[in-house]
């Protein structure tokens, strides 16, 4: 039984000290198995298995393939990170929310409300026809707009998973520019050359934004995202990796169990058990985090 308990650190970071002593004891002893960890830290197997599930959740920890399942810390420095820009884009979501506030409360013409299906069509529509150099844009379900892109201009997209649950809506999604996916994308948006935003509030209701700190305060949210999303189009390389190899490790990089990679992928869930055990291999690897993290020092997942 473990009994020293240090001070937690990771309070500051959203980590709850029951977590951060599981963590602690997943860096004592790595590749421990839920049974292992409960005779570790003197728990009921039902606690540890909460918590465990816990770390997965926050990136603090990653399960191996096969029987019994083992456990693996994610390395300090990266962990630290991620968390830090989690809570650094709660920051920006909570400054966004002050700034629709004070627009409301000092502005209120600082932004012209759009209603009704036909009336955002058209809006949306003519704002990407009018765009000159760039245009972004956080995507989630539902959709009350289809999509109609404008031609010779960059997009770069965020997709929430959840948007993302058939292989033909990954093939499209890849095929749409310069993309990437996140686990939760809080808010629909659309941005035109970094000079208009189109923000939905409802189903029939979207805002219209000019230069403005709100405005601002939605770039560094985007910013904030685009970091911590993983890429879904691969570079092309020459290294140990094939591009569906690629693809297939910043699906597993964004949290995605190998059932719902194999569903998005249209393979079987052992075809995907047997090429990650291939990656790994091939970056001389032990865990599918430092596998991750290999990747992305290479440059193999930008």
């Amino acid at each position: 039984m473990h009994s020293y308990r240090p001070a937690p650190v990771l309070e500051a970071l959203g980590v709850c000290s029951e977590d951060e002593q599981l963590y602690r004891a997943l860096l004592a002893r790595p590749e421990s198995t839920a049974t292992d960890l409960t005779t570790f830290v003197d728990w009921p197997a039902n606690r540890v298995g909460r918590h465990l599930r816990s770390l997965l959740s926050l990136g603090l920890a990653s399960r191996t393939p096969g029987r019994p399942a083992r456990y693996v810390p994610a390395v300090p420095e990266a962990a630290v990170e991620l968390l830090a820009l989690r809570k650094q884009a709660a920051i920006v979501e909570a400054r966004l929310g002050a700034s629709v506030l004070t627009a409301e409360f000092r502005q209120p013409d600082a932004f012209t409300v759009i209603r009704g299906a036909e009336a955002i069509a058209q809006r949306f529509y003519q704002a990407q026809q009018c765009a000159q150099d760039e245009v972004l844009v956080l995507d989630r379900m539902p959709y009350a707009v289809e999509p109609r892109r404008a031609h010779g201009v960059r997009y770069r997209t965020i997709y929430d998973m959840a948007s993302l649950s058939e292989p033909g809506d990954l093939i499209a999604a890849r095929s749409s520019g310069c993309c990437r996916m996140l686990r939760d994308v809080p808010l629909k948006l659309i941005v035109i050359d970094r000079r208009t935003a189109l923000l939905p509030t409802a189903s029939d209701v979207v805002v219209e934004l000019g230069p403005s700190s709100l405005l601002d305060a939605l770039l560094r949210l985007f910013d904030l995202l685009w970091q911590q999303a993983s890429p879904l189009t691969p570079a092309v390389s020459e290294g140990p990796l094939t591009p569906d190899d690629q693809q297939l490790l910043s699906l597993a990089a964004a949290g995605l169990t190998d059932q719902a990679i194999a569903r998005r992928l249209g393979v079987a869930q052992r075809t995907v058990e047997r090429r990650m055990q291939r990656i790994l291999k091939a970056l001389d690897a032990t865990t599918r985090f430092q596998a991750g993290l290999r990747a992305g020092q290479r440059g193999l997942l930008v």
